[in-house]
């Protein structure tokens, strides 16, 4: 699948490995929440990066005292209808400050992409969207009246600060 970030397609170096698989000795590695929970010392003690898919039901709490030291986290859209990926993303960015990799990977779509990113994704892995048309999507709105995780001023505040 390709993947997109920094608003070009880049090669992704990472292999999520499923519950019931063995691990690789090396490599970059992402795995489930409840993989990394039952297997958090191995995983920790190996001499690359790690990281965490998050399904839409898991809780990103339970990630809260390892957010340092985790360099990619994946959230799964499963289906287009499932929002929860959204409240995961503001979660990590703005409650527990992540600053590593957020990629949203499964049913992402072009009209999701803009929302995604607003919403701390900086990375999407998606069969369903051209390159251009995800860049496009990313530049469709120039101002926003909510306040989100990509830390752009809003129209609100804009319209009453001193400046």
């Amino acid at each position: 699948m390709p993947l997109i970030k920094d608003g070009r397609e880049v090669d992704d170096i990472w292999a999520f490995v499923p519950d019931d698989a063995p691990l690789s000795p090396g490599g970059c590695i992402t795995v489930s929440l409840a993989r990394f929970r039952s297997e958090t010392e191995l995983l920790m003690a190996r001499n690359t990066e790690i990281g965490v898919r998050l399904d839409p039901a898991d809780d990103p709490d339970e990630l809260e005292e390892f957010i340092d030291r985790l360099a990619l986290i994946e959230v799964s859209f499963p289906k287009y209808t499932d929002g929860r990926g959204y409240s995961q993303a503001q979660l990590l960015r703005r409650r527990f400050g992540y600053k590593g990799e957020l990629r949203a990977v499964g049913h992402v779509l072009r009209d999701q992409i803009l929302y995604m990113n607003r919403s701390g994704f900086d990375a999407f892995e998606t069969e369903r969207a051209e390159l251009p048309s995800v860049v496009e999507a990313l530049k469709e709105f120039s101002a926003f009246y909510q306040p989100a995780a990509d830390e752009s001023v809003s129209v609100f505040h804009r319209r009453h600060s001193k400046d």
